[in-house]
């Protein structure tokens, strides 16, 4: 780690930022995890000071992204809370009108094990019909990983080795250790960066909208603004899908859960 202390008013700068660019609340215990992300920018521009690097991001927009690419990345694995995709197989999948397409948004999806893991089961079961998934993230640099499919072996959690064999090539070579997304697979996932923060563009609407692990950052006030954002894109009947640590207690209304992290529209 850099050597160079992280002052209480350089962490507020950084505090504030990250306010405004993603309406993300940092708490006072992750001045650690701040002042660990951004050192390597100090080092990668031979800045002495936070308040030095405070003032780059303020004047350029790239290194701005930067930082709030590094401040936001959280951690995903694939089929992570397997309730939810259990949920999805045997509530949802099976009284989708065949004759529509299957919508869903994976609206925080990181590095890309989310989107994937539900491509994967929707090929199995929905063999021969229209399905499609929009999968978002407000980091360009997570946004770059999940295109390109490729995961390391080493630590791989949650994806079960049948699903490995079906769905994924292992590397050789240079790629040793390495797998990667199917191709034919990988291309029936559509990525753009969104700020769930902002207005939202004109995506269409969908049947189902994972967005977990990610109200726990916001405070109580953006999440209403987000959810109710992410509401006007559910078809009717659609489902939401939330972090298992998270409530949407008193924040909405149209909303209904049919069982924990997971509702219904009205």
């Amino acid at each position: 780690m850099h050597g160079t202390p992280l002052s209480d008013p350089e962490f507020a700068s950084f505090q504030r930022l990250l306010r405004e660019q993603a309406g993300i609340s940092l708490a006072p215990s992750k001045k650690a995890l701040v002042a660990g992300r951004l050192s390597k920018r100090l080092r990668h521009h031979g800045l002495s000071s936070f308040a030095e690097y405070y003032r780059l991001v303020g004047q350029r927009e790239d290194e701005r992204q930067m930082a709030v690419d590094l401040l936001t990345t959280n951690e995903t694995y694939f089929f992570r809370e397997p309730r939810h995709f259990d949920f999805l197989r045997e509530r949802v999948l099976p009284r989708h009108p065949r004759e529509r397409s299957l919508r869903i948004w994976s609206a925080a999806c990181s590095s890309g094990e989310e989107p994937y893991s539900i491509a994967m089961l929707l090929a199995e079961q929905l063999s021969g019909r229209a399905w499609e998934i929009l999968a978002s993230d407000i980091s360009t640099r997570m946004l770059d990983r999940a295109r390109q499919g490729v995961y390391a072996l080493d630590g791989l959690r949650g994806l079960p080795t049948e699903a490995l064999r079906k769905h994924c090539l292992r590397g050789t070579g240079t790629q040793e250790g390495y797998f990667a997304v199917d191709p034919a697979l990988r291309q029936r996932v559509g990525f753009a960066q969104i700020n769930l923060n902002g207005p939202l563009p004109d995506v269409g609407e969908f049947d189902v909208i994972f967005l977990r692990n990610v109200l726990i950052y916001f405070d109580p006030e953006t999440k209403r603004q987000v959810v109710a954002r992410l509401q006007s894109r559910l078809r009717r009947g659609g489902h939401l899908f939330i972090g298992h640590s998270e409530s949407l207690n008193g924040l909405v209304s149209g909303l209904q859960m049919v069982m924990p992290a997971v509702y219904r529209a009205e």
